[in-house]
């Protein structure tokens, strides 16, 4: 099998597409014919080094969302069989690679209306999104904030809340105001000076803010709820420094996919694919999630 790994911290120059053993499920896990994986913004700060506090004690690999075909199952599978569709999580960050381990249990069959790129969009930023909302208990007729609404999750989000009946102003870049309001929220520039005066031109009042920029905005997050418990981060290790809960936790993809799926099937929740690059180009992939302004997600192909 191939595999895209990195063998010293860096940008996108130090990722190679290397042969490695065929890797073999477990008790509990499948082996997934990778046809296409996601890329996510955390999967290069972990390359650059941002969280290291060492040098790499062995190459590592990238990517935790996969969508493909089963390969082969390890001992107590019988969920799963050879040949069936399925996407989800993947073991360990590998799935960029041509095979992949993922657990049995946190893998969900590909609807056929979708292909393996749209399949591969999901997990990460569908599970986090729903996450996120789940843990602020939002309700319907309250008005929630987004920062970096634009982004994967927050577009779920946003669209998630929608469908719950909240008011939703978003934080975005001048590029993506028009389809921020065209999902129906209310963009606001996320530029930091006047940012509060601009929120509060749009919603005098936020009930609940969802951070998923993670650039220093806790603070005027709280004040503007006016308690850090209606304020949840996903991308701000600060998080503690303001009371705000930082939410690391990952819920089920099947659980998630069970309340989410028949949405995104039906089109009311739309994660669009920015892009695709062949597993053979996925250096270009990550170079690409990071220059930021997204409108959605960013695909590495098999064939």
């Amino acid at each position: 099998m191939q595999a895209l790994q990195y063998a010293e911290y860096g940008g996108p120059e130090v990722l190679r597409l290397v042969d490695v053993p065929l890797v073999e499920p477990g008790p509990g896990q499948v082996r997934v014919a990778v046809r296409a994986a996601g890329v996510n913004p955390r999967d290069a700060k972990l390359r650059g080094g941002r969280f290291a506090s060492e040098p790499l004690a062995h190459p590592a690999g990238l990517g935790m969302e996969l969508s493909g075909v089963v390969d082969a199952v390890g001992d107590g599978v019988d969920v799963w069989r050879v040949g069936q569709a399925v996407f989800g999580r993947s073991v360990t960050r590998d799935a960029v690679a041509t095979h992949a381990l993922a657990p049995a249990d946190d893998l969900v069959a590909k609807p056929d209306r979708l292909t393996h790129a749209q399949a591969a969009a999901l997990p990460i930023a569908v599970e986090t999104a729903y996450r996120g909302l789940r843990q602020l208990g939002v309700g319907p007729g309250a008005t929630l904030l987004i920062h970096g609404a634009s982004g994967g999750v927050g577009l779920v989000a946003t669209q998630l809340a929608l469908i719950e009946g909240l008011t939703v102003v978003g934080t975005v870049s001048d590029a993506n105001r028009a389809a921020h309001r065209k999902l129906g929220g209310i963009p606001v520039d996320y530029a930091s000076d006047g940012l509060a005066d601009r929120i509060r031109a749009a919603a005098p009042h936020i009930d609940h803010v969802l951070d998923a920029y993670g650039h220093g905005v806790l603070g005027l997050s709280v004040e503007l709820t006016g308690d850090p418990g209606r304020v949840v981060t996903i991308a701000d290790p600060t998080a503690s420094e303001h009371g705000v809960h930082l939410s690391i936790e990952s819920f089920p993809i099947p659980e998630v996919m069970a309340s989410v799926l028949l949405l995104i099937e039906a089109g009311r929740v739309v994660l669009p694919v920015e892009a695709e690059f062949p597993l053979a180009e996925a250096a270009r992939a990550y170079a690409r999630v990071e220059t930021g302004h997204r409108q959605g997600k960013i695909v590495i192909t098999v064939e």
